[in-house]
């Protein structure tokens, strides 16, 4: 009769960090353990505190294993880089020393608990160079329990140690963290994450695609044991690819990971945002359903635009968030809005989409409550300010009712007097280059106004604009400078030389002039070779 199948063992258990080599993303950690074991300055109490599943159990063991290791001859001492192979190694990675002993507070929260635990310090330890007590989840206990234990945490015997863990330091007395070495564990970095899953699935003989492994680790929120449960998840959920040197595999992709997750794709989000800022709301609605219907859920879809705002006001603000798995089409993105939006707005933008977060968190109605979200952000992002409207109020500006039309996104909800507003091309690039100066330029030098007549303009480009829509990106800053709705129109012919162009024109006829006075002339006679100083230009003129 066979053997019976070794029962399966998840991932987060079976590649549990079995050495400081394999903790990934607390190397700051393990750094200040090595030096406190090498000098032999042992703290008699450490406390792991962070969020869950970076490793706070895992260290605990490994320091207990530090502690105790006799290296393969049995003459060893305390290491960082325990062996793995000795007997105390072995039985304490299995869960079966005596003098390891492993305590859930969240189990054991009372005072005859921590009583046990007074009482047995007292007696040495039966087999390994120190009793070692680890309490998980340390908070937990109540405070008379947290009392009894002061004065033998504060002294206790040289041969015990104590390892506490917690992921609410906040909840713990002070009084214990004053008598505790403190180790503040941080989130592991997506991209540790994602190396840590390529590798765990080569050994699992698993093929997966990167933007797969990206979607897990930033799923994860730096918890090492949150995302491998994903990624068993996924390798359950994956299909058999293409056969290879040793057959079919698995294979995990990115598409299968978003639906799993019920994920939106970084390109459908970029399109809401777009649609959002643009104001189209028959578009934007239809594309909300379309991402429903294919399984996102409206509150990831609420955290997709959040994270995309937060990325749009950090390249605002000249931070370089460029990232190997970040596409050119989304660099591209973010830095046209940033280049249009100012701080402002995006502050705006994202009060309210996080408003609207919370609203789908706890809505009966999720997607309905997600499409009013949106609609309220479209409508509201860019009115004024309180003192924006304090400053309309007391120079007397008529009010503007909301437009229902597709671009209302930008417009306002008040607006200057009529007379204020830019009533040639010199006062309107003006106006422009306080909000986007890039457009201001291109206005002066390649716009050639067909007529102007506020709040409508007709102009003939002599050259494309190079960054978007010139037609939308004009009306939305002359919208929001002016607080008027205001209608830009492209001629293809016809119009006014630029600005560039006259003045261009302006240099040539005072270089004419100079070149027809007695005084240049007999100078250009004398010497044919001589050319007109452009300085002397500037300075006749």
């Amino acid at each position: 009769m066979s053997d019976s199948p070794q029962p399966y063992r998840v991932l987060a258990r079976k590649y549990r960090s079995r050495s400081f080599r394999e903790l990934i993303g607390q190397d700051a950690m393990v750094q200040t353990l090595a030096n406190a074991i090498r000098r032999g300055r042992l703290a008699h109490a450490f406390l792991m505190t962070g969020v869950r599943g970076v490793g706070k159990t895992s260290t605990a063991r490994l320091i207990a294993k530090a502690l105790n290791c006799v290296g393969p001859d049995g003459q060893g001492g305390p290491t960082i880089d325990p062996c793995g192979v000795c007997e105390p190694c072995v039985a304490i990675a299995e869960g079966r020393h005596i003098d390891v002993v492993e305590m859930d507070a969240a189990s054991h929260t009372g005072v005859d608990d921590v009583r046990e635990i007074i009482e047995a310090v007292r007696y040495a330890a039966v087999s390994a160079r120190y009793k070692i007590y680890i309490i998980d989840e340390v908070h937990m206990l109540s405070k008379n329990a947290f009392n009894a234990l002061l004065k033998t945490l504060e002294e206790p015997p040289a041969h015990v140690k104590f390892l506490f863990a917690t992921t609410e330091v906040n909840k713990v007395p002070v009084t214990v963290l004053s008598r505790c070495q403190r180790f503040d564990l941080r989130r592991i970095p997506a991209d540790l994450l994602a190396g840590h899953f390529a590798t765990i699935c080569d050994k699992e003989g698993v093929a997966a695609e990167e933007d797969a492994l990206a979607l897990i680790a930033q799923a994860a929120e730096g918890s090492a044991r949150d995302g491998l449960s994903i990624l068993d998840q996924a390798i359950a959920h994956a299909e058999m690819g293409p056969e290879g040197e040793n057959g079919a595999v698995l294979l995990v992709t990115a598409a299968q990971v978003r639906d799993m997750l019920g994920l939106s794709d970084r390109g459908s989000t970029r399109r809401l945002l777009g649609l959002l800022l643009a104001g189209d709301t028959a578009a934007l609605l239809g594309a909300v359903r379309d991402q429903y219907a294919l399984g996102v859920e409206p509150l990831a879809l609420m955290r997709g635009l959040l994270e995309l705002a937060h990325a749009v006001t950090l390249v605002k603000a000249g931070r370089d968030i460029a990232s190997p798995g970040q596409s050119a089409e989304e660099r591209e993105a973010l830095s046209a809005w940033a280049a249009q939006l100012g701080f402002a707005p995006l502050h705006r933008l994202w009060q309210l989409l996080l408003k609207g977060h919370d609203e789908v968190a706890s809505a009966v109605l999720p997607i309905e409550s997600c499409e009013m979200a949106l609609l309220r952000v479209m409508h509201a992002a860019t009115m004024p300010d309180p003192g924006e409207l304090a400053r309309l109020l007391r120079e007397g500006g008529p009010v503007v009712a909301p437009s229902s039309a597709p671009g209302a996104a930008v417009d306002a909800s008040a607006a200057a007097p009529v007379a204020a507003l830019p009533a040639s091309i010199e006062e309107m690039i003006a106006v422009v280059d306080k909000v986007k100066p890039s457009l201001a330029n291109h206005l002066h030098d390649c716009a050639s106004v067909v007529s102007l007549n506020p709040p409508d303009i007709e102009v003939r480009l002599t050259s494309a604009w190079p960054f978007g829509d010139f037609k939308r990106d004009l009306e939305q800053v002359l919208n929001a400078a002016t607080r008027v709705r205001w209608t830009v129109r492209l001629a293809q012919a016809g119009g006014d030389p630029t600005l560039m162009e006259q003045q261009q024109r302006k240099a040539a006829d005072a270089r004419a002039q100079i070149l027809e006075t007695p005084v240049v002339k007999a100078a250009m006679a004398a010497f044919p070779e001589a050319e007109l100083d452009d300085q002397l230009e500037r300075w006749s003129a």
